[in-house]
């Protein structure tokens, strides 16, 4: 939890600050012509989206969801209701007029959606108290959360990889090759951390603990 803490805490420390002064001009992210929406939606993706990576970091803390379950709740609610419901609906909303083209369009409006859904439907079965399903939904909710770090991480192997192709494969367009670039890193960010946390739900002990914990919850009560 300590390296993961640390790493989330740099990366919000670098992505977060440029969209507070609120200065188009610092955005990381192109303008999007013809809307005039887009920096200030961006604005709130960013703001949301700290919420919702800061507060992670605390609900997959196993030693504070255990000893502290009033604790685990309230800030499951922050996460949900105050991170990721508005900052996956300003992804979607961002993602759709996004400029690096509609590779890059597509799979972040896709990886918006699927945030919102594993979410809601997280927060759900806690509800329910079916709190097996609670925590699978919200590993895959983690999963996405997390993948804007490697996101960054694949945008610079794509980039090290296609650039020398400049000239070649791209015909010496930039736009064209910041377009590819910028898409890879949309889908493979998100995908490959989906792929890693279906393989840790459904790895052997994992999947006879659940089948155990799932059982003892169907038993019924005697009083």
């Amino acid at each position: 939890m300590g390296p993961l803490g640390f790493l989330v805490l740099v990366f919000v420390a670098f992505s977060l600050p440029p969209y507070l002064t609120l200065d188009p001009a610092l955005s990381r992210v192109p303008r999007a012509e013809g809307y005039p929406w887009h920096y200030p939606v961006l604005v709130a993706h960013v703001v949301f989206g700290a919420v919702a990576i800061l507060t992670c970091v605390v609900q997959v803390w196993p030693w504070l969801r255990q000893r502290y379950p009033a604790v685990h709740r309230v800030v499951g609610r922050v996460y949900v209701l105050g991170g990721v419901l508005p900052a996956g609906v300003t992804a979607i909303a961002v993602g759709a007029v996004s400029p690096f083209g509609p590779l890059n369009q597509a799979g972040n409006v896709l990886m918006g959606a699927l945030w919102l859904a594993f979410t809601v439907t997280g927060f759900r079965m806690a509800r329910q108290r079916r709190f097996v399903d609670h925590r699978r939904w919200m590993i895959r909710s983690f999963a996405l959360t997390a993948s804007i770090m490697s996101n960054r991480i694949w945008a610079v192997v794509g980039a090290l990889t296609l650039s020398p192709r400049l000239d070649t494969t791209f015909g010496g367009s930039e736009v064209a090759l910041v377009q590819a670039v910028s898409g890879l890193a949309a889908w493979l960010g998100w995908v490959v951390p989906l792929l890693i946390a279906e393989w840790w739900l459904e790895r052997g002990d994992a999947r006879k603990r659940r089948r155990r914990v799932e059982r003892s919850e169907r038993q019924p009560v005697v009083v």
